[in-house]
């Protein structure tokens, strides 16, 4: 735990991190939340969440504000929590849809941890920082991979669960396709992993897409594995099969949803990516994102 010293003063700093959608996964429950975690394969995207931080005289509570409103911030709270006693002032700002399957909750604990550490001169490593932040994500189930995908950028395969100290990743070697995205709705991550009979779906169809995956670790793979994911285990909702069908139907690409969220996604590696675009907006707003190999990043102005 750390305090901070320059009293009198108030000081600033600003991160980002990268949002992530994930395909699929397994849940990997224990005890200890530096082992609690999951496996699975998901895009990291070339959008994600800037986050400030402002310790000092003024700030005489912790406040977390997300687009200009006031959250509870649980996750981001308890970064704050692991990391100081002061109080801290969050300033959150999420060019990602929040709560709908985009790593909203995991990028902005990552900036605040790597804000925390500028701006309390904390000196600690990348992976401090991310251990914190993964942390904070499992104790409050709001996510479980989405930090160790975020830290390192690309189409990452987390194969073993856990924090940076514990877990491992690789990468599928993707090229630089767009990611086309349509919100539907949300879903309640907290409430997907709660449930023991969704849980223990989502725990056979992710073993058995990793499996697959490994065998043929390519970005198409990966979309197909993901889709039979979302169709095994109950998530896909009708709204999200519609439109999967729609993009199949037109041999534009490849689309699945977001997990967890009632997100679609969708790629075309070959290039042929304006026909996939008209394709989706039919269901609804597109949004338009790239694969990213970006990782988490002080914001020095």
């Amino acid at each position: 735990m750390y305090e901070y010293e320059n009293e009198g003063t108030d000081v600033s700093a600003k991160a980002y991190a990268p949002g992530h959608i994930t395909g699929f996964f397994q849940i990997h429950e224990h005890e200890d939340p530096h082992h609690k975690g999951s496996t699975g394969c998901g895009i990291v995207l070339n959008g994600g969440v800037t986050t400030e931080v402002k310790v000092g005289e003024s700030v005489d509570e912790t406040e977390i504000f997300l687009n200009g409103k006031r959250v509870e911030g649980k996750t981001t709270r308890t970064v704050i929590d692991l990391i100081t006693d002061v109080p801290v002032r969050v300033k959150s700002w999420a060019e990602i849809p929040v709560g709908c399957g985009f790593g909203a909750s995991g990028a902005g604990a990552i900036g605040a941890a790597y804000s925390l550490n500028r701006a309390l001169s904390l000196n600690q490593t990348a992976k401090n920082l991310t251990e914190y932040a993964h942390v904070a994500e499992v104790v409050n189930r709001s996510g479980l991979g989405d930090i160790a995908a975020q830290s390192n950028g690309g189409v990452v395969i987390r194969l073993r669960p856990g924090g940076s100290f514990f877990g491992s990743v690789d990468r599928i070697p993707a090229p630089e396709a767009q990611v086309f995205c349509i919100v539907l709705g949300e879903i309640s991550t907290d409430a997907v992993l709660s449930d023991g009979a969704t849980a223990s779906k989502i725990n056979a169809a992710g073993k058995a897409a990793m499996s697959e995956l490994l065998e043929k670790p390519t970005l198409e793979n990966f979309m197909l594995h993901a889709k039979d994911f979302a169709s095994k285990t109950g998530l896909l909702s009708d709204r999200a099969r519609d439109v999967i069908e729609a993009v199949e139907a037109a041999n534009c690409g490849y689309a699945s949803q977001a997990m967890l969220g009632d997100t679609i996604f969708a790629v075309n590696p070959d290039g042929q990516e304006f026909e996939l675009y008209e394709t989706l907006e039919e269901f609804g707003e597109v949004l338009e994102f790239g694969i990213s190999t970006c990782v988490p990043k002080l914001i020095v102005e």
